[in-house]
C-alpha cells in the first residue's frame, strides 16, 4: 500500500530524462537524469528537456535576485563587493576580506552573522582556517557574503538586523516580492536554506527567464539598475562568485558578459547579454555532470564551442589518467 502510494506521487523525478552520460573506458558507467530548458533572446524555447516547468528549489542560484531586493532597499555596493553578495564563495582570504569589509561598512562585525558555521569550500584554505586553530564559521562559510549584504540592508534601510532571517521579516519579504517578479512565476512554497536564509521555490523556466533579464540588463547601456548593477558586478569579478577552480568562474571567465550561479543538489541557471538563458536541475543532486550540461545548454544559446570547451571539459580519470569523460547528451 505505501510502496503504491510512493509510486504515484508527482515530484521532480516524474518527467525527468538523461541530461549527461559519464563513459569510463568504452562503456556507458552512469547517467545523469534532470530537466533543462534553453531560452532565445525573446524568451521563447530553443531547447527543453524533461519538464522545464518543474517547480524546483533554486538554492544559491536565487543569490542574483536576492542582490536586485538588497539593492532596491538600500544597500549600495557594486563591484567586487556586490559579487560576494551573489556569491557561493570559496571562502579564500580574499573572500573572507571583502565580507568583512561589507560587515565594516554597515557598522556591524562578523558576531552579526547568523549563516551556519562551516568550513570553506576551497580545501587549501580549509586547511590553513583550521591550522590556525579556527573552526567552522559563519565567516567562512559559502553564504556569508549573501549574509553580510542582508545585514548592510537591514542597516541602510532601518530595519531588525536581529530578525533578519524571519520570513516575514520586511527584506525577506522584498525578496520574494522580486523573485516573483524577475521569474514571473508566483511563489508557492517555502522552506529554510541549507544557510538559513528563506528559500522560495520557482520553476526552471522562470529562473531562466530572470537570468536572461538580468544579464540583458547588464548590456544596456546606463548600467544603473539594480539588475545591471548585479550583472555587471558578477560577470566584471567572477573570482568574486566562486573562486579558485570553481566552475562558475571559469564559464564567467570565458565568456563576456555571462551571468551564471550555481546552486546546490544540482541546479544551475546562467543568463547571457543578449538575453538568452540556461537553467536546469541534476536530478540526483550531483556535480559532477554540470560543467558539460551548462558548456552544451551555452553552445545551443548561441556561445562559440570552442570558448567554452576548457570549462566545460570533466574527465573521467583512471589512476590519474583520463578514461573517459562525462558528456552531455546534447552536445
Amino acid at each position: 500500500m505505501v510502496s503504491a502510494v510512493l509510486s504515484a506521487q508527482v515530484d521532480v523525478a516524474t518527467a525527468a530524462v538523461p541530461l549527461a552520460r559519464v563513459t569510463r573506458g568504452d562503456l556507458v558507467e552512469s547517467v545523469h537524469l534532470g530537466h533543462l530548458v534553453v531560452l532565445a533572446p525573446d524568451g521563447s524555447v530553443r531547447l527543453a528537456l524533461g519538464d522545464p516547468d518543474v517547480t524546483i528549489w533554486p538554492r544559491s542560484s536565487l543569490k542574483p535576485l536576492q542582490a536586485v531586493a538588497m539593492l532596491r532597499h538600500g544597500l549600495d555596493v557594486d563591484g567586487a563587493d556586490l559579487a560576494l553578495v551573489c556569491a557561493s564563495h570559496s571562502g579564500e582570504p580574499g573572500h573572507l576580506d571583502v565580507v568583512r569589509g561589507l560587515l565594516a561598512g554597515a557598522g556591524l562585525g562578523v558576531h552579526a552573522l547568523q549563516n551556519t558555521p562551516d568550513q570553506p569550500l576551497d580545501a587549501d584554505a580549509a586547511w590553513t582556517w583550521r591550522a590556525d586553530g579556527h573552526a567552522a564559521a559563519s565567516l567562512t562559510q559559502n553564504c556569508s557574503g549573501k549574509h553580510a549584504g542582508m545585514l548592510a540592508t537591514c542597516v541602510a534601510a532601518g530595519w531588525s538586523t536581529g530578525s533578519y532571517l524571519d520570513p516575514g521579516h520586511p527584506l525577506q519579504r522584498a525578496v520574494l516580492a522580486v523573485v516573483a517578479e524577475l521569474t514571473g512565476v508566483p511563489v508557492e512554497h517555502a522552506t529554510v536554506d541549507g544557510c538559513g536564509a528563506p528559500l522560495l521555490s520557482t520553476t526552471l523556466t522562470g529562473l531562466a527567464r530572470a537570468f536572461g533579464t538580468l544579464a540583458a540588463a547588464g548590456a544596456a547601456g546606463d548600467g544603473v539598475t539594480p539588475e545591471a548593477r548585479v550583472a555587471r558586478a558578477m560577470a566584471g569579478h567572477p573570482w568574486h562568485v566562486g573562486g579558485t577552480g570553481r566552475d562558475a568562474t571559469a564559464f564567467m571567465t570565458a565568456v563576456p558578459g555571462l551571468v551564471a550561479k550555481d546552486g546546490a543538489d544540482g541546479v544551475y541557471a546562467a543568463g547571457l547579454p543578449d538575453g538568452g538563458a540556461v537553467a536546469f536541475k541534476v536530478l540526483d543532486g550531483s556535480s559532477r555532470p554540470r560543467p558539460a550540461v551548462l558548456g552544451a545548454a551555452l553552445v545551443v544559446a548561441g556561445v562559440d564551442p570552442g570558448v567554452v570547451a576548457d570549462a566545460a571539459a570533466t574527465p573521467v580519470l583512471g589512476h590519474g589518467r583520463p578514461v573517459g569523460d562525462v558528456r552531455a547528451v546534447f552536445a
